[in-house]
């Protein structure tokens, strides 16, 4: 608990107060389950470590256990992780945190609720909760898009970002040296494919043709994947893919798991419909194609082989677009949402049975008001990208959402706003030293230091540590209070934080004794470039001492006092909690056996232990169909024989099997209950064939 505990760098026990006050009141102040922790006979650090192996064990059990993918488990992950959000501070205080926590709690309301298997289960509410994940996605790419240019970021503009971004991103993959070398031109052609991907393709997300929107589920992944690559996100980009499956249907899911079937000639008014689809298709194609050449004057220059852009609107032109746009983009959400409740309704009037339909109606009435309130308070954070829309909005929008902003269910996206480091990466170098005379780097194990090392691949895992040095780097020391208890707390020698810098103790320079004098400088990196004879340099990094980022202190010195006092740093006495009671020695135990293990082994070890579960379970469950196919192959080749073939009538006849029933989404995807049951006759099965085209 290098970070949080009680010898970390910014205790999570200073953040919870006990002022008297009833639990009550505590849990509307800071909605954490922290509170209960004494009540557990557990102290913070020890109540965070719980909530993390508990959520630890519920995540891995959804992963291979089909039971478990429950809305009150993920319910229950989500309370989890906002506790440990209302004590995180700066370390907890990124985007994909917010996002995560708003994913979190769509997936209570989209996953089904396996304690009423006891009765027939019909789901035709699912769209509506489903479509909200459509909407989150579609904020996330359109906010991201449209603040690279609101920003006024000169490399944004000058189509220039990505000749930066490689090498001044927070921790790059080896990948992102190799990107760094690629030419001028195709940077600029690749910014301008980010702005059509994350400003244009995010409108056919609403799409009535399916086509057009299977192109925007495969173009924002190709995205994802290509960050994924180059840089490491932790699990922004991974969870970004999950938002991106909102895109798919059944049909499309089906070709994926081999279940498609062939379709049949259809009568020439769907041959019709069929040839103005691809006509209509063809032309938003065309006019992507032509708005890119167009606004970002692309141009083929032959001589010099290579394609020149250049944005031909100007920063005026373009938040006039945005005022235009941007209330627009709320009715086509409205409108794509009420078709969706409306759809849902009229599958709720299908059910079979008077109580099944009251019980689907009601779920519908319910889950429509909950997608209808989510849409709702949304709409603030996203109008944060044109202020003069969101003060437009409804004041009692605004009341909504500010009654519910701390528990995280809507918020505000826009990454990479701003490229920073243009002039060379900012890094900030910890130097410690016995006798102030030799001095020894302190190296990180993920962030840039060493010259000669690779950078590493770390994602899913987040080196929180390693991040806020990055942002550290980029201000004075006093505007990250955290820096000094970090400082503090090196010169005290504190394992649990020793072991955020290195986990291999014979890799840091001071784990037989403390060092007596630290300081830190601050230094330029930039990425080597590739001889001029094409051969690789020795070297990833290049550096140039800058300045001094923070002065030589030593344990009792002044200047170092009066900073953690400032900052309210300063340790002061706390309860000390048994030890020896089960629950706290067993947390204990399981903290020291993980200790050694770098955390990006162990989420790996998790990962790929749940993969093979997962194909094993597959394999098992194929078994008995290859058993069958073996079978019905023993009998025909008994036929050809001449033998007697029992229950072989249907097929001799020319009958054929029975077809399979069209696998949904969601249930692909572990995420619903039961298929609506069907009516007697065929009328209610030609509904439902239309519905899942629709």
């Amino acid at each position: 608990m290098g970070l949080y505990g009680k010898n970390g760098i910014l205790p999570a026990r200073k953040v919870l107060k006990y002022t008297g006050k009833s639990l009550l009141e505590q849990l509307k102040e800071s909605p954490t389950l922290l509170w209960l922790g004494p009540q557990l006979g557990l102290d913070t650090e020890q109540s965070m470590e719980l909530m993390c192996l508990v959520g630890t064990v519920l995540s891995f059990g959804a992963m291979v256990m089909e039971p478990l993918r429950d809305s009150l488990v993920f319910l229950l992950l989500w309370i989890f992780y906002l506790s440990l959000y209302q004590v995180g501070q700066v370390f907890l205080y990124f985007q994909w945190d917010s996002l995560l926590l708003e994913t979190g709690f769509l997936t209570f309301l989209v996953a089904p609720f396996h304690l009423l298997k006891w009765r027939s289960i019909s789901r035709p509410h699912d769209g509506v909760t489903f479509w909200l994940v459509r909407w989150l996605l579609f904020r996330l790419m359109f906010a991201s898009g449209v603040v690279k240019l609101t920003s006024r970021c000169p490399t944004w503009w000058g189509l220039t970002a990505l000749t930066y971004h490689y090498e001044t991103q927070c921790i790059p993959t080896p990948t992102a040296w190799f990107a760094h070398q690629l030419p001028v031109w195709f940077q600029k052609i690749s910014v301008v494919i980010t702005y059509i991907v994350e400003i244009g393709v995010p409108f056919l997300f609403f799409s009535p043709i399916r086509h057009l929107r299977l192109f925007a589920f495969y173009t924002q992944v190709l995205l994802q994947v290509l960050i994924i690559i180059t840089g490491n996100y932790n699990f922004f980009n991974l969870l970004t893919i999950a938002l991106c499956i909102s895109l798919l249907d059944d049909e499309h899911v089906n070709f994926w798991l081999r279940r498609s079937k062939k379709k049949s000639s259809g009568s020439w008014n769907r041959t019709l419909l069929s040839f103005l689809t691809v006509l209509l298709e063809l032309a938003v194609y065309a006019l992507l194609i032509y708005w890119s050449v167009h606004y970002f004057g692309l141009n083929i220059n032959w001589e010099k082989q290579l394609i020149e852009s250049k944005p031909s609107f100007t920063y005026h032109e373009f938040i006039q677009w945005l005022k235009i746009v941007t209330l627009p983009t709320v009715w086509i959400g409205a409108a794509s949402l009420a078709w969706e409740i409306l759809f849902s309704m009229y599958r709720s009037a299908c059910i079979r049975g008077i109580l099944q339909k009251f019980w689907a109606t009601l779920q519908w009435a319910v889950f429509s008001t909950a997608a209808v309130g989510m849409f709702t308070i949304s709409l603030v954070p996203y109008t944060y990208i044109e202020f003069e829309t969101n003060g437009n909005l409804w004041p009692a929008v605004h009341n909504m959402h500010n009654a519910v902003d701390k528990y995280q269910l809507v918020n505000s996206y826009g990454l990479f706003r701003r490229m920073t480091g243009v002039g060379g990466r900012p890094e900030v170098v910890v130097e410690a030293s016995y006798d102030q005379k030799s001095w020894t780097e302190i190296e990180f194990m993920y962030k840039p230091g060493n010259l000669s090392n690779m950078s590493p691949v770390v994602a899913p895992h987040q080196p929180r540590l390693d991040w806020q040095m990055w942002f550290a780097a980029l201000d004075h020391h006093t505007q990250s209070p955290w820096f000094t208890s970090f400082i503090y707390r090196l010169l005290q020698g504190k394992k649990e934080v020793i072991n955020l810098v290195q986990v291999d103790e014979s890799r840091y320079p001071f784990h037989a004794k403390p060092p007596v004098y630290i300081r830190a400088q601050l230094f330029k990196y930039w990425f080597t470039e590739v001889n001029e004879n094409g051969e690789l340099p020795q070297h990833w990094w290049r550096r140039q001492h800058v300045k001094e980022f923070y002065p030589t202190v030593t344990l009792g010195d002044p200047h170092l006092e009066t900073l953690l006092s400032q900052f309210g740093l300063k340790d002061k006495g706390f309860l000390l909690r048994s030890t020896d009671a089960p629950l706290p020695f067993t947390l204990t135990f399981l903290r020291d056996c993980l200790q050694p293990y770098a955390a990006p082994s162990v989420l790996f070890s998790l990962f790929i232990a749940g993969v093979v579960i997962c194909l094993l379970k597959a394999l098992k469950d194929r078994t008995p169909v290859n058993a069958a196919g073996k079978q019905k192959g023993t009998r025909t080749r008994r036929a050809d024989s001449g033998e007697p073939r029992p229950g072989s009538l249907g097929e001799k006849n020319g009958q054929t099997k029975k077809e399979e029933k069209p696998v949904n989404v969601a249930e692909s995807l572990e995420l619903k209950a039961k298929p609506v049951p069907e009516a007697a006759g065929d009328g209610p099965r030609i509904r439902k064939k239309k519905a899942d085209k629709n």
